[in-house]
């Protein structure tokens, strides 16, 4: 079953920008983190942000002061507004939604969506 959505990403030339969008079909309650994180060719999947349901925001090293992340009204939505991008920022981009349902916890990802940085 499928609970995230994506959409956003693409192609675009170094310097540019890009924004994600995710939306989870899970309660907003239960909902206590939503992010991205990402994976080049050949690369682990790294941490790109996330933002939690107090507030906290934590981003990876190399996007600080470049990647802003929000959530949207209704907060079972977060967006990723990509700056300044770099040809090292390519890579498949997945959303993340961590929470609880009663006690259970779930751990959902999203199929990834593909973000290409020309130089």
């Amino acid at each position: 079953q499928v609970h995230l959505v994506e959409s956003g990403g693409g192609l675009v030339q170094a310097g540019g920008s890009l924004s994600l969008s995710c939306a989870s079909s899970r309660s907003i309650d239960g909902i206590i983190a939503m992010g991205w994180y990402r994976q080049a060719p050949g690369k682990e999947r790294e941490l790109v942000a996330t933002l939690t349901r107090g507030g906290n925001r934590n981003y990876g090293d190399s996007m600080k002061g470049r990647f802003t992340i929000s959530t949207g009204l209704l907060r079972n939505t977060v967006s990723l507004q990509m700056n300044s991008l770099k040809p090292e920022d390519t890579a498949v981009y997945y959303c993340n939604a961590r929470g609880y349902i009663g006690t259970v916890q779930y751990d959902d990802w999203g199929q990834g969506t593909q973000v290409t940085v020309s130089s």
